[in-house]
């Protein structure tokens, strides 16, 4: 699932701006269905252009049927009737999704045979200074499982290693969906309002988020400065 909303703070309708001849919702549709690693692959979106330019495509989309806060309220929504054990959230602004990244986070759903992780997500380590204080790039600390403690946009650090390690999470998730659909009946935690952030809503609800380090460090394009280097990326 693609979660797809038009409106976005820092780059209003960056999801349509075109990226090497299609727009960035149509390549990263595109890149999620050449990994062949699932069932089907949706963008769901409250967007008629987009929801458009997708089905024009030959691809599948889902209209919203209603305003959601969060990328995983809007897929929750879109899977409540649909009989299915995981479900992936690929962010609609990361065109270069790679088949390697996303068959990791499955890999966590076949070895969890007791059914205790929620879910599992992605992160790379940071060791650059302006990268670690961006408030672009979301931070998480795990402890010595590689279970998630705690997201923030400020610079946290974790420190199960002989040394301090700076991770930041890449915003790919892998849900069970009954616990993505337990997810949208709790309230909002505090800190979840303070940050933007709906990894938080978890945390606090003890819902075990297990993070799985990797070298990848996809494109996202939250600016127009990112488009320009998706652009230059796309053309290597």
């Amino acid at each position: 699932m693609i979660p797809a909303r038009y409106q976005a703070s820092r780059f209003p309708g960056k999801l349509m701006q075109d990226l090497g001849g299609k727009p960035v919702i149509v390549r990263t549709y595109q890149a999620a269905v050449n990994t062949q690693l699932f069932d089907a692959v949706y963008v769901v979106t409250d967007s008629l252009l987009i929801f458009d330019t997708i089905t024009a495509q030959g691809g599948k989309a889902i209209m919203s049927k209603k305003e959601h806060h969060s990328g995983s309220d809007r897929i929750a929504e879109a899977v409540a009737d649909r009989d299915v054990d995981v479900v992936v959230n690929v962010q609609g602004d990361e065109p270069f999704t790679k088949a390697a990244t996303l068959a990791a986070l499955l890999e966590v759903f076949k070895n969890d045979t007791e059914n205790k992780i929620a879910l599992a997500s992605l992160m790379t380590p940071l060791t650059d200074k302006q990268e670690i204080d961006n408030p672009n790039n979301v931070k998480v600390t795990v402890d010595g499982a590689g279970f998630a403690l705690n997201f923030s946009r400020k610079p946290i650090a974790s420190k199960h290693k002989a040394q301090e390690t700076y991770y930041k999470h890449i915003g790919i998730y892998a849900f069970r969906k009954e616990a993505l659909i337990q997810f949208t009946h709790l309230p909002m935690a505090p800190l979840e309002k303070e940050e933007r952030l709906e990894n938080l809503r978890f945390i606090h609800y003890n819902m075990p988020i297990k993070m799985i380090e990797t070298q990848y460090n996809p494109i996202g394009i939250d600016t127009p400065e990112d488009l320009e280097n998706a652009k230059k990326l796309l053309d290597n």
